[in-house]
């Protein structure tokens, strides 16, 4: 079982700057992959950004040239940079470990809010 803590959420101006950080308790270098996903009220979480156990990584493209996904496996952690923010980012963000196989984890979430 590994439980996994999202922090680093919050209330930001559009333009704006946050970073996320997902900090598992156990070691991540065993997961396939560890990603980022969001749900916005009345829509259905979607993928933001993953990063795989050989380094390689996706983003959905509403947040490509803005949001960069890095990990750090000594820290057992895992960071989303989120830069020009926009309103549309707005979001509860969930941390995810994804597993070569089920059962996969999930955090509880950090609440993402771009807003003058």
């Amino acid at each position: 079982q590994v439980q996994l803590v999202e922090s680093g959420g919050g209330l930001v101006q559009p333009g704006g700057s946050l970073r996320l950080s997902c900090a598992a308790s156990g070691s991540i270098f065993s997961f396939y992959a560890m990603n980022w996903y969001r749900q916005a009220p009345g829509k259905q979480r979607e993928l933001v950004a993953g990063i795989t156990h050989g380094g390689s990584t996706t983003y959905a493209d509403s947040v490509k040239g803005r949001f960069t996904i890095s990990r750090d496996n000594a820290k057992n952690t895992v960071y989303l940079q989120m830069n020009s923010l926009k309103p549309e980012d707005t979001a509860v963000y969930y941390c995810n470990a994804e597993n070569w196989a089920p059962p996969h984890y999930w955090g509880q979430g950090t609440q993402v809010t771009v807003s003058s």
